[in-house]
């Protein structure tokens, strides 16, 4: 351990004295930001762009853009959710929950200055885990099976339910079930059977996951937006020194942000999972341990802070098994891997032998463009809130046209506008009746997870449900399960019986 961080320190002060790194690192930085800002273009997009495009710089400056790109797309997402509350990666769906209102309170500049230096510190934190203890990272999650993963898929499904319905939890988790259907349309992962495509050859592959998200997202806010008429505008209180008053905020939450690393790192780790349900779980672990979780969704500092350390604290944790094992932990790690190959890397258990310093030289490219990344948000915090001065009448337009450039550029396919359409429709409809789109889309996300896993699951056990109720791990996640669903009704009698009990005492 002491030999790989003298190594990384070596690389990281190699980097800091190459001006060609750092320049290539602010400007992939921004451009990872802009793209992930932007509806539709993701950070798995963003990365794959990229890759081309380096394929004849040299390793160093390729990987330098890359990984600026990552991280800055994946914080780039929360910007657009905290100002149009239409975030622009699906990591950021959580962030718009308390990030949005708190924008609708005038406080979007402090809102993206606190998640940036939050998800700076959780970034850190994660790129330390990745040089220090990957190995025991790895065999934590190499315990996992098809039935581990399946329970994981669905508590995080219902997590997402219960936290994001304004009113009943039963209405998260039937947008939830919602996504999840959606999910089964196209052909399947285990025998490759089409299943409920009506016969169109465009459903053959599923329903596309970035045009569904954009029209559950931001048709119904562009909707409403201009249903209050075209020149109204969101009120922008100017704040004084944001440095100065929003520092307590950080190190009153630093408990919080410290949770949110590990799980962020944690389930970064787990082959196929990602940033979303990082963010997710994170969102609801700050939910249920802060003093004002009751609050959260109306537009309190926890609840943007929480998911946008555990989405990016999850970048550290997807290289673990990227590095070790040759096994992306997300989508957009999956992209990067192809890109490793693209230069000659090859990961896997014999990386240390074949690239003693690789490890070490990724490390360092993280932590550089994480603190870079700090510097840009910084700069970028107040100037980019006066897009919230532009009468909404201007402003919707403009992201409208965005949203379809976004949804159609992903696979230049005309079919990808219909699913933007269809998606927004219905979007809107649900909205007005109190369903959150931010569980549509993770049931869609974990849809094909939780199908494969559990027929997977079946599989090998012969039909059995039996490593349901027998592996150490689905124990737990069995026990969180029902907490979440029967937790509510519990608390729900309890309370009455009490206040019964307090009535009855006072008579």
């Amino acid at each position: 351990m002491f030999e790989g961080l003298m190594e990384f320190s070596r690389q990281f002060g190699l980097l800091i004295i190459d001006p060609m790194a750092i320049a290539l690192m602010i400007a992939s930085s921004f451009l990872g930001i802009l793209i992930g800002a932007l509806p539709g273009l993701t950070a798995t997009m963003g990365i794959a762009l990229m890759t081309g495009l380096t394929y004849s710089a040299s390793k160093v400056y390729a990987l330098t853009i890359l990984m600026g790109v990552y991280i800055g797309a994946i914080y780039g997402g929360s910007m657009s959710a905290i100002l149009l509350n239409v975030p622009g990666t699906p990591s950021a769906a959580a962030t718009a929950l308390d990030g949005h209102p708190l924008a609708r309170k005038g406080l979007a500049a402090e809102a993206i200055w606190v998640t940036r230096t939050a998800s700076v510190i959780g970034t850190f934190l994660g790129v330390i885990c990745l040089a220090t203890i990957t190995p025991l990272i790895t065999k934590l999650a190499l315990n996992f099976t098809s039935a581990e993963f399946f329970l994981l898929a669905v508590f995080g499904v219902l997590i997402c339910g219960s936290i994001s319905a304004r009113d009943l939890p039963i209405k998260g988790w039937i947008a939830g079930l919602l996504g999840m259907f959606m999910a089964m349309i196209g052909i399947e992962d285990i025998h490759a059977t089409e299943r409920f495509s009506l016969g169109m050859m465009e459903l053959a592959t599923g329903i596309p996951l970035i045009p569904a998200m954009i029209g559950f997202f931001a048709f119904p806010q562009i909707v409403k937006a201009l249903r209050k008429g075209p020149t109204g505008v969101m009120p922008v209180i100017e704040q004084g020194d944001m440095k100065t008053s929003l520092w307590p905020v950080i190190r009153k939450n630093i408990a919080l942000i410290l949770r949110s690393t590990g799980i962020g790192v944690f389930i970064g780790a787990l082959p196929g999972v990602g940033e979303d349900v990082a963010a997710w779980l994170s969102y609801d672990n700050a939910k249920r341990s802060c003093k004002n979780g009751k609050d959260f969704g109306t537009g309190v500092y926890e609840g943007a802070i929480a998911p946008e350390v555990g989405n990016n604290a999850a970048i550290g944790g997807a290289m673990i098994p990227l590095l070790s094992l040759a096994v992306p932990g997300s989508p957009p790690a999956a992209v990067l891997l192809g890109a490793l190959l693209l230069h000659g890397i090859r990961p896997g258990p014999m990386l240390t032998q074949e690239f003693p310093t690789f490890t070490a030289e990724i490390t360092a490219l993280m932590l550089l463009a994480t603190i870079i990344l700090w510097f840009c948000g910084v700069v970028i915090a107040k100037p980019i809130t006066k897009v919230l001065r532009i009468p909404q009448g201007i402003l919707m337009p403009i992201v409208a046209v965005l949203s379809i450039i976004g949804a159609y550029a992903l696979n230049l396919n005309t079919f990808d506008l219909v699913v933007l359409f269809v998606a927004g429709i219905v979007g809107y409809a649900l909205d007005e009746m109190g369903y959150s789109a931010a569980p549509i889309i993770l049931g869609l996300i974990l849809g094909g997870m939780i199908d494969s896993n559990f027929r997977r699951m079946l599989m090998i056990s012969d039909g059995s449900l039996s490593p349901l109720y027998t592996r150490p791990i689905c124990i737990v996640f069995l026990v969180l399960i029902l907490w979440i669903v029967l937790g509510p009704l519990i608390s729900k009698k309890l309370g009455g019986k009490f206040k019964q009990i307090a009535e009855n005492t006072g008579e």
